[in-house]
């Protein structure tokens, strides 16, 4: 019995001993009794199987991201699909710029409007400093009354010597009255004659010296007009009616003649500007109707009309003379909104935003319905 015990004993430790070689290098035999306690283990998949399943995945995955794809390229195709006689060029929305600057070399004084502002035709936008105008202006103001001094002082002296060329005749024609009946002599005579041509010359003299005096007084009033008119001009207004862009210049800053001070968008002329090939630029015409639809504002169609056609093609060398170059030639096309509309929605006017520009040919074409929504209606 001891050694029956002792051999069983044996037989356990051999069958654990061995169990992670029967596991690794050999499959489980049913019938064999001494491995019959040991437990069952799991069969490990292949990296090649892996690697099979994980690409069917992968190319399910490609399969519906394509199907994805070529739905939504058919519906953008017919959502973007126009009618006969409707076509579309991409562009971005451009507003005029208009600098401010001075006219004269000048130190920046005061500024009035920021970045973002909008601002009137003729409203003040920033002045210079004019203090050496304005005591230019004083002297030109003094000048001034002395030359009136001057004409007055002429005047005078003119009354003055046409009462003496009045009494210088009187003598004459006396004197000559008595000469002739003998009671003067002919040497009085001719100093009577003498005193009137003296007289005389004296008073053209005077009349001389008031225009010259007249004239010295319209050049000093033109002086003063002129320094009137700087000094007005160191007040920088805005032209027209827009946006302040940029604002360059500081207060205290020394510009030079034509430095820029502020830079204006204005609001009454915006535009698209657009290229058409050869065939659709042909049939554009100045003043037909167009829609803008901006990619901020895609449910929103602006009116515009057609302002501009280019008459020189662009993207193709002048010399082409093939059909088939020719049906490339792009035209460049500007379509501008109205004005009206523009004041009504200054706040939201805004440049370089990129858009859609649609331009009906055919004054009969019907506008899509994603685009008969338009600004004001």
């Amino acid at each position: 019995m001891a050694q029956d015990s002792e051999k069983e004993r044996e037989g356990l430790k051999d069958v654990t001993l061995g169990r992670s070689e029967v596991i690794a290098h050999r499959p489980l035999e049913i019938g064999n009794a001494a491995a019959a306690n040991v437990p069952a283990t799991l069969p490990v998949p292949s990296p090649a199987r892996t690697r099979r399943r994980w690409g069917r995945i992968a190319l399910l995955v490609v399969m519906l991201a394509t199907a994805a794809a070529g739905s939504y390229y058919w519906w953008k195709n017919s959502q973007d699909e126009l009618p006969q006689g409707i076509v579309s060029g991409n562009g971005r929305i451009e507003a005029d710029e208009i600098d401010v600057a001075t006219k004269f070399a000048g130190r920046v004084a005061e500024l009035r409007v920021e970045e973002g502002d909008m601002v009137s035709a003729g409203e003040v936008v920033a002045r210079m400093d004019t203090r050496d105008l304005e005591a230019s202006l004083k002297r030109a103001e003094a000048h001034v009354l002395q030359a009136q001094r001057a004409v007055d002082e002429a005047r005078a002296t003119e009354d003055q010597q046409r009462a003496q060329v009045a009494l210088a005749k009187q003598q004459f024609d006396r004197t000559s009255y008595l000469m002739q009946r003998g009671n003067s002599t002919q040497e009085l005579l001719d100093q009577r004659r003498q005193q009137l041509d003296g007289a005389t010359a004296s008073l053209n003299a005077a009349t001389a010296r008031i225009a010259q005096t007249e004239h010295a007084l319209a050049a000093a009033e033109h002086e003063v007009e002129l320094l009137t008119v700087n000094i007005s001009d160191n007040s920088l207004v805005a032209p027209r009616d827009g946006r302040v862009q940029y604002r360059v210049a500081r207060i205290g800053e020394v510009l030079p003649a034509g430095g820029k001070v502020l830079t204006l968008i204005d609001i009454s002329y915006v535009y698209m500007d657009i290229y058409l090939p050869t065939l659709d630029a042909g049939q554009a015409k100045v003043g037909t109707e167009a829609l803008i639809v901006l990619d901020a504002y895609p449910n929103i169609a602006i009116p515009a009309k057609v302002s501009f056609i280019a008459t020189q093609s662009q993207f193709t060398p002048k010399t082409v003379e093939t059909q088939t170059e020719r049906d490339r030639l792009m035209f460049r096309i500007r379509v501008r909104i109205d004005p009206a509309l523009l004041r009504e929605h200054a706040q939201a006017v805004r440049s370089g935003l990129p858009g859609v520009t649609y331009v009906r040919l055919d004054p009969k074409a019907q506008w899509p319905a994603r685009l008969q929504r338009t600004v004001g209606s």
